[in-house]
């Protein structure tokens, strides 16, 4: 697996994580050593892991949307990525930047912010460039 396909496979799961409402998956794949962030749409900033997952908890809790992720795309340097992509849910779209560290060898989320967007998809785009989540 590249080092991309590895960081889109992290991506993916924390998508899988959300829209499966797992709890448990999204605590394994947010960082434990480096520090994490979190901004919500509309919310305030996030520090520390306990509180980054508390919201996750919470917004989990109240019935996970259907969300899909569309053309992600990906930037390395090192051990640090950044996934930038649409977020589909309910026919609008955000636009979501979500980061990773290399710890212990995987992919681990360190911060992750949605919020509104005037962009949207292509229309039409490539089925390798979308991920599903249902």
């Amino acid at each position: 697996m590249s080092e991309r396909e590895a960081v889109l496979f992290a991506n993916d799961a924390f998508y899988l994580c959300f829209a499966g409402e797992d709890v448990d998956g999204m605590d394994a794949l947010w960082a434990s050593d480096a520090p994490v962030t979190c901004i919500h749409p509309g919310w305030e900033a996030l520090y520390g892991r306990e509180e980054v997952l508390e919201s996750w908890r919470s917004i989990i809790a109240g019935g996970a949307p259907n969300i899909r992720c569309r053309e992600p795309e990906v930037s390395i340097y090192g051990d640090f990525a950044n996934v930038i992509c649409f977020e589909e849910m309910d026919g609008g779209y955000l636009i979501a930047t979500n980061t990773f560290v290399r710890e212990a060898g995987q992919w681990k989320m360190v911060h992750h912010q949605a919020g509104p967007t005037r962009g949207k998809p292509a229309e039409g785009d490539a089925a390798g460039s979308d991920s599903a989540i249902n």
